[in-house]
């Protein structure tokens, strides 16, 4: 004989249900708030790269501007107030027997030749970009000038690469740089 379920049976089944929906629910709400954790960090590394960008940009054009005033002569191997002659290849030996190797680019070595330009602020993060400028030599102005007889005046023009860097303790660092025609 069949007897009829009491509700009393099933009081138990009730708690169990409610109990694994709630789990769910909150293991659900965990990974939201995982999520936009993670969204609020790539939304600050979008902004302190931003900013050192920005910095580095103006650390460019202000690079930029001192090599249109300087002379030729300013610029040194020993990179005398960031003005650096162009990097030559690391050579030894003589005659036959010199090996050279590949040119150090400043950027990369231990303690770069920066000055420091002008200080950039956004909100209470304030930060330094640094630069430095190489004198490349002289190039030609305008395609195949270099090239007549005699060369014409204005045909040859000085090229300088403009460094610049950004960077703040835990944060974001760019490096960037331009290569620079100085208007002669």
């Amino acid at each position: 004989m069949n007897r009829p379920v009491t509700g009393t049976a099933q009081q138990g089944m009730a708690l169990l249900v409610v109990l694994m929906l709630l789990l769910i629910t909150t293991i659900l709400g965990l990974a939201s708030m995982r999520g936009a954790l993670l969204e609020e960090r790539m939304s600050g590394n979008l902004f302190d790269r931003s900013l050192m960008f920005q910095a580095a940009e103006a650390a460019l054009r202000e690079g930029e501007a001192l090599a249109a005033e300087r002379r030729i002569a300013d610029y040194t191997d020993t990179c005398t107030d960031g003005l650096c002659t162009a990097p030559v290849p690391n050579c030894a030996g003589t005659g036959n027997n010199m090996t050279c190797t590949a040119t150090v680019d400043r950027w990369t070595v231990a303690s770069p030749p920066y000055v420091t330009a002008a200080a950039v602020q956004s909100g209470d993060l304030s930060v330094t970009p640094e630069y430095f400028i190489e004198f490349m030599g002289l190039f030609p102005n305008w395609v195949g000038c270099d090239r007549a007889e005699p060369v014409p005046v204005g045909c040859l023009g000085p090229r300088y690469r403009v460094t610049a860097r950004a960077r703040a303790p835990g944060r974001a660092e760019v490096l960037l740089q331009s290569s620079y025609t100085s208007p002669e």
